[in-house]
Order: structure tokens, then sequence, then C-alpha cells
């Protein structure tokens, strides 16, 4: 497509002896859009994507020029269309993507057009990195063992994402045991500058050349944000937003708020990066940034390394923002030289970036930001973040006595802080605040040579003194790539991580995602006998309840070198700023001060061991796997060969009696309260990923299957199959349905009977009544993973509506292109205030005429007395491109509609 070019700023840049064209910012600055070299980087990667797709409807000169309004006021509520230029999936959220695509050709043939159509018009990549279970740990053969059950349990997954590859263009898999997603995007897969054969007009002379653009992505996982940290703009959104832009959909979005984050000075000895992002993650959340990018600047910067960087970007959904950014400077750069990149790449994008006055030096002005705050490193102190949540961080000192805080208000035991209990065929006991887990899992720190060295360090310093993880907790090392494995092998620090209990256990996305595998049943048992609460710490970003296993109830986040020195001292209650992890052969105590490496030591490990070489070996064969992936047989063509027998896979019914046109919206009516929710209600909540409880609706419908219980797997590996999923919809064991007060898990009552059943028994039973159903909740409804299921469960389960005082971004959105109304409260009001039981009818009206985005609404609701209450609300369809998707009934269905006219 050619640019209008409305700024004439086409033009041409040579990088060694190839000439590539561009659209030149500074350029577009002089023609007339003033004052945008003082963007932040971020929003300069905006622009330059409005000026090369400009083409006077979806994207427009007054798009272009409300970038540079901008600057007047750093705030819009200007909407414009974004492309990125490719997108990123994992296996979860990657799988029921697919599924969607492969339905969407069959439904394509039964409305007549070409299933052809059906096809990624930019490049996807798809890493098979969730799937991978901790069941085997603690020895050496664990790996392997872990490898096997991976692909006994999910070969149906993994053949149609076989057939996938081959049947889809511009789709990519990359096999299990290669690594976490967003690691190998860091790693391999990003460029910084991407580049396509594209039609420019440059003065008056059009021609097909190679057109350089800034490397931009969505990705089907929140934590894609991960590559802001090498000046890669990206961000998660649901699989039904990334599938629209895979079909050439342009992504919808106001201009954001930038919170420029300054970063003065260096962090103190014995710091490290998890320490400087729980500390950043708190004060974000407290400034409130749901929405609006962050851009991190300032002289401290250049005392971060880009895996640094990384970290800081990966916890953007927990921080709440869009993204993390960091640009481009002499540090990005050296990074893809380290990591193997081709000299053509990592020159083009040092050239690229220099023209586009999107290099940053030391020289370089401060960008304008909407608002900024300021951090000195030095005054980072150690942290973690628990027990429930990532912003609720608390200093090394502090855990004992916050966990003890927790004990005596989360959990109500103030009077059984010691409680501890035999176990069964075993020589220890177990108490409260036991640690049962410690794992050094997901992306967020493995990313990170320094804390993975640094855990390696501390754990040869521990073995030398005879210190070893206590013999109840489950330990576990999950790379997020090969890379690490073999930086770690190299320099001699995996037989000391062995010698402390973290043997390797595979490659991928494990105990942050609650793939945590079971704990020996012994200490299950005597958990779950005696309601004990024990915890978890894990180097991940996620510790919401009911994540990473079903018997721990208090999960922390940690630096890697923390995940080992708990797993040592085996308790939430030592304080390891002064109590002594254990004694070593001699009887004297050992505390962490003696085994914590020191920056230089840590360094100089790093330097020595992580090479070029190393990244180039990892790399070299990525998309090829292993032999088990090799021997994967595929079936099927054009259209996908379903299976009625699989529990993994089956063709969702989203487009059942679909027409070309579509049809009106009906108002909701009469419609029965299905939960009545508190706050900071996640997509876990909502959407289970761990594991399939047997007396759950999801392990019923299995059992009915002939799937053995050991074989139900968990939630995430079968997201390809709707059955299972729209069972265990609010079906997370810790969740707290308020019409059902003083009960956990997915239970609701029937209305008028009042009879007490799952929620999923509830809404088919509603669904077979044809009765509409509606949400409430309170403040950041769906905040977490970028789980489309939440979305689909809720539309499967018959939901019209959800109404809270505040949605995270991405959950309204998926809810939004599943057909489903995201309504607000006024300020000030919440169905507690309303007085709210759940015995309620509610009537919404307004949704068959003339609806706008962000239009008042009333919502009529018929008390259980019989009286009426009027109550206001904001519906929160944001712009017009999702008013399209909502009136067609999703946005799967639209896209299907336009390709099938």
């Amino acid at each position: 497509m050619t640019s209008l070019d409305s700024f004439k700023c086409a033009k041409t840049l040579k990088v060694g002896s190839k000439t590539y064209a561009y659209y030149s910012l500074p350029t577009a600055e002089k023609n007339g859009l003033k004052g945008i070299s003082r963007l932040p980087f971020s929003m300069k990667i905006l622009l330059e994507n409005l000026l090369r797709n400009e083409d006077g409807q979806t994207v427009t000169k007054e798009d272009i020029k409300a970038v540079a309004e901008w600057m007047k006021s750093k705030t819009s509520t200007h909407e414009f269309a974004f492309r990125p230029a490719r997108v990123l999936m994992q296996d979860f959220t990657g799988v029921p993507a697919v599924v969607d695509l492969a339905a969407m050709r069959d439904a394509m043939e039964t409305l007549g057009g070409d299933p052809k159509k059906i096809n990624p018009l930019i490049p996807v990549d798809l890493v098979i990195d969730h799937s991978v279970n901790v069941n085997f740990f603690g020895n050496n053969k664990a790996f392997k063992l872990n490898v096997e059950e991976e692909y006994r349990q999910n070969q149906e997954r993994y053949t149609f994402l076989k057939w996938a590859q081959r049947s889809f263009d511009n789709f990519r898999v990359v096999p299990p045991g290669t690594g976490i997603c967003h690691q190998v995007n860091l790693e391999y897969l990003s460029r910084v500058v991407w580049t396509k054969k594209d039609k420019v007009t440059i003065g008056k002379k059009e021609a097909t050349m190679e057109v350089a653009y800034p490397d931009t992505l969505v990705g089907t996982d929140s934590h894609t944000t991960m590559v802001n940290g090498v000046a890669v703009l990206g961000w998660g959104v649901g699989g039904i937003e990334a599938e629209a832009a895979m079909l050439g959909q342009p992504l919808s979005m106001t201009l954001p708020e930038v919170i420029g984050f300054k970063l003065n000075g260096k962090l103190k000895e014995g710091l490290t990066a998890t320490d400087l992002v729980l500390t950043v993650t708190q004060m974000l959340r407290a400034r409130g940034v749901v929405g609006k990018f962050v851009e991190f600047f300032g002289p401290g910067l250049q005392h971060l390394s880009v895996a640094d960087r990384a970290t800081l970007a990966n916890m953007a959904p927990e921080y709440g923002a869009t993204c993390g950014f960091s640009p481009v400077d002499d540090d990005a750069i050296q990074y893809l030289k380290d990591t193997g990149r081709p000299n053509d790449v990592v020159k083009l994008a040092a050239a690229y970036a220099k023209a586009q006055g999107m290099y940053r030096t030391a020289r370089t002005p401060d960008p304008v930001f909407t608002d900024v705050l300021t951090l000195d490193l030095a005054s980072v102190q150690p942290s973690l973040s628990g027990p429930k949540r990532p912003q609720d961080r608390i200093t090394l000192a502090e855990v004992p006595a916050g966990f003890t805080k927790a004990m005596e208000k989360e959990y109500n035991k103030a009077d059984q802080l010691k409680k501890r209990v035999p176990v069964e065929g075993r020589k220890h006991d177990l108490g409260n605040g036991d640690v049962v887990i410690a794992a050094i899992t997901s992306c967020t720190n493995t990313s990170n040579p320094s804390v993975m060295i640094g855990a390696g360090l501390l754990a040869r310093n521990a073995a030398k003194r005879g210190l070893k993880a206590k013999p109840w907790v489950k330990t576990s090392l999950a790379p997020g790539s090969q890379v690490v494995a073999e930086y770690l092998a190299k320099a001699g620090l995996q037989k000391d991580l062995d010698k402390v209990g973290f043997n390797l256990v595979g490659f991928g996305c494990t105990t942050c995602i609650g793939n945590s595998g079971p704990l020996p049943e012994e200490i299950s048992e005597a958990i779950n006998k005696n309601d004990l609460v024990s915890a978890a710490v894990l180097s991940g970003n996620r510790n919401f309840e009911g994540r990473v296993n079903a018997d721990v109830r208090a999960n922390y986040l940690a630096s890697p070198p923390l995940v080992v020195a708990y797993a040592l001292a085996g308790s939430m209650y030592v304080d390891l700023a002064k109590d002594p992890l254990g004694t070593d052969q001699k009887g004297k105590p050992v505390y962490l001060k003696d085994i914590w490496p020191t920056n230089k030591e840590i360094a100089k490990f790093v330097a020595k061991n992580v090479t070029k070489k190393i990244f180039a070996a990892k790399y070299k064969d990525v998309f090829k796997g292993d032999a088990n992936w090799r021997k994967i047989a595929v079936q099927g063509g054009l259209t996908y060969k379903w299976d009625d027998r699989s529990t993994y896979v089956q063709n969702p019914p989203y487009f059942e009696d679909m027409k070309r046109t579509q049809t009106k919206i009906d108002d909701i009516v009469d419609a029965r309260v299905l939960g009545l929710f508190l706050d900071s209600i996640t997509t876990d909540h909502i959407s289970p990923a761990g594991s399939i409880k047997e007396a759950s609706p999801a392990g019923e419908y299995l059992r009915d299957h002939q799937v053995r219980p050991k074989d139900f797997n968990q939630y995430g590996t079968r997201r390809g199959n709707h059955q299972v999923m729209m069972r265990g919809t609010f079906g997370n064991i810790r969740i707290k349905n308020q019409m059902v007060p003083g009960v956990e898990g997915g239970f609701t009552l029937h209305y008028p009977d009042k009879t007490k059943m799952t929620i999923y028994d509830a809404a088919m039973k509603y669904k077979a009544e044809k009765v509409p159903l509606v949400v409430f909740a309170g403040k950041e409804y769906g905040t977490g993973s970028s789980r489309d299921w939440a979305a689909k469960g809720s539309v499967l389960l018959g939901i019209r509506a959800v109404i809270t005082q505040s949605f995270e971004r991405i959950h309204r959105s998926n809810l939004v292109g599943m057909g489903v109304m995201p309504l607000n409260f006024e300020e000030g009001t919440s169905w507690q205030s309303l007085g709210l039981k759940g015995d309620e009818k509610v009537t919404i009206r307004g949704l068959e005429g003339d609806l706008k985005p962000r239009q008042k609404l009333t919502a009529e609701i018929t008390m259980g007395d019989g009286s009426v209450k009027k109550v206001p609300l904001v519906c929160r369809i944001d712009t017009l491109d999702e008013l399209e998707y909502f009136r067609s009934g999703g946005i799967l269905q639209y896209v299907l509609r336009h390709l099938a006219a």
C-alpha cells in the first residue's frame, strides 16, 4: 500500500550497500508537524506507523496531525488505527486463536466464500512454551521425564499446530522445549527495525522497494511488553484482537498518555533487577497507569543492561501500563550484536534510529511527557511481593511480619501462626508459612543473565557450606531459553544448582502460570487435612491466589537468588536479613550475607560465559524441534479435519447459523444475575489455567469422555476445546461469588428457586429457560493475563453484559470482541451501594438503536421486593471500530463477513 504521504516525508536511507525507503520524522516536522522531535520515543513509533499507513480512510491526515497536537496537552481522546508489523503467540492463547482461524475457514466455505482468504496477512510466530508441567523435579531425570509427559498429553494439540504451520501462510511455530515466547522474542525474533517490500512514492517517482520501519507487535500474552526493553514497541492483546490483526484489521486505540519514569543513580551492591521492578511496580500502581504508556529515561538507564530493562518492561501488565518502553541506544545495539543478530539487521537498526531521531544518547533532551515519576536507583531495597498481588511489595526484612499480618487479616488464623503437624511417612513436620514451592521460572527473570548467574553462584556458595533445600520444598529450574541452560552449564553452575535441589525441569512457562505440577502426596495431604497456609516463592511476575498451585495460598515474587535462599530457609517466618538459613558441616550458622555473590563476581561470570556463540548455536535450527516434534504426522489440507472424539481441539460454535449480513442486537431484558464479585477479579479467577479438578463441571465432562483423572492435564492445554473451557469459566477454586457468601469456588444461586449450583450448571439452566445473564463486579475487573477465554467463556455461558466500577484494558476489549457489553457504574456507585443481592432482574435498553461509544445508558433493576431502581451506566465500547465489532456479534464475525463479501 502506497501512503498518501501528506507531509512529503518519504525518503531513502542507504545502509552499507543497501538502500531502503522510510518515512522521515524530521522531514515531517519540517513539513508541518511542529515539535514532534520532543515526542516520547514510543509516540514517535506510533506517528511513523500513521505516516506510513496513511490511506485517507483508516488513517487520515487529521490522525497524523493529532499526534503533533498531543504535544500541547500531553493527552488526547483521538482514536486512530495502529498496524503492528507482526504478531506473537504462545500456545495457551495461540491454540484457540488458530482454532478460530480453522473454524473461520469452515464458516467461509459455508457462506460460499473462499477459505484461502482466511490466512495471516502479517508474520505470526507461535512459541509452544506453556504446556510443560513440573511433574518431576529434584533429580537429573526430571527434564527428560517432563518432556515425555508433555508430548504424551499434548499430542492432539501439537498435531493441530503442525497442520496450521503447514496450512497457513506467514505462520511459524517454535516447537516445545525451546523457551518462553517473550524470551525467544527478545533473544531471537525481534529486529528493532523491520522491513518489507512495498510500493512507495518518493518525490514524484513511484517504486517497489524495501521499506524500513520500527519493529512493532502485539501478542496474545500480556507480557509481550518484555521486548520493550530492546526498543521494540509491543503489548498484549486478546487472542480475538490478535486474530483480527493477523487478518489485516488495524487495531483501534486512542492516543495514550505517556508517563515518563526517570531513573537516577545506580543500584547498590547486592541489589537485583527484580528488586528494582517490584519497586517500580508498586510506584506505578499507586500512580495509576492503566491504559497509559510508560517510558523510562534519565541517567540511570545507562547503568541498566538491556536484560534489566526487559525485566522492567515485562512487568508492565503488573503495574497496569500498556507498555514499559526504553529507547534505542548503544546498549540496545550492542545487545543485538551479542545475541547473534545478522550484521545487516544491526546496522539498519542503528542507522534508522539515528535518522529518525529515535536514538537516545546522554546528550538527548528529555522528551515531553504527560507526567513524570522519579526514582533514585540507590534507594531500592531487597524486596519480595506477596502474598497475592505483584504490587504488594515488602522489603526482605519485613517478610516475617508481612506474612504474620496476612495470617491474621487475610487467612483469619491469628491463633495458628506457629501451627505444625507431622507428615505421614516422612521424618519432618510441616507448618503454616512453610515454603513448599521454590521455583526459578518465567520470562521476567530468566532472561536476565545477572540474576541467573547470581542464583547459580549463591547455590555454589551454599553447597560449599553443606546447605540444600528443606525436604518439604518442591524446587525447580525452568529457564526461558536453552541459552540460559547452556551458559549455566558452561560456567559449571548447573552442578551447584543441582546440589541444592534446583535441577532443570524444562524450558517454558511453568510455575508462574500454574504449571507447578502436584506437590508430593503426603505434603498435599498434610496441608489440606490441617488447613495449613503454605507458601510458594517464585521468580515470576504473577502471584494471584489460586494461580500457582491449588495447595498453596500465599505466593511471593522474588529474584532467582532469593528463590534459592528461601528454599534453603524453608519458611516465610525466617528473616533472611538477620536469621541463619541453616548450619554448615561444623554446626556454624550460615547467613544470607555469607553466601550472596558480589556484583563484580556476577559480572565476571556473565562476561566469560554468556557469549554470542551460544545464542547463534541455540537458535540456529529454532523451528526444527526435537525428535518428538519431527515425528508428529499431520493430516488435513486447506481446512482442518476435526475429530469429534478429541478432548483438546473442537470446532467452536461462534459461527453457527451465521448469515452474510449482520442481524440487529437485541436489548437486554429481564436478565438474571450470575455473579456478584468484589474488586480485582483477575482473568485467572474468570478463566482458570491450573489443574482441572475431578469434582468440577470440566472434570465431569472429561470423565464422561473416558479421560482418566491423571490425564486431565490443565485448563491451559485444553483451550482448544470450548466444552472444557466454558465449564471452567468462573470455576477458580478461590473465586468468591458474593451471592453465596462464605463459599469459595464457582458457585451461584439460580433464581427464582434459590438453588445453589455451579455457575456453569446455573448458566445452562438459564440458557434452557432463555433467560439472559449479567455479572456485577467492583474495580479492576479482568486484571492479569490477556486470556481470551475469560471473554469467550462469558459469552458461551450466556452473559450479555458485565457491569463494574472499572475494567482492565485488555479484558474490556476482549468482551467487546466477543459481543459482550462492558458497562461501568458512574463514580461513587457500586453494586454494594445499590444493595444488590443477586435476586434482581436487570433490563438495559438502547442496544438496538443508535448506540455510540461511551454512551450513557440506564439499567432498570427490579429488586427482589418488586421495587425498581434506575441506575446510570457508561457504555465501555470506546471506539467506532469496537462498536462495529459489537454490532456484528463479535470481531471474528465482523472480519468473516467482510472477507466473504
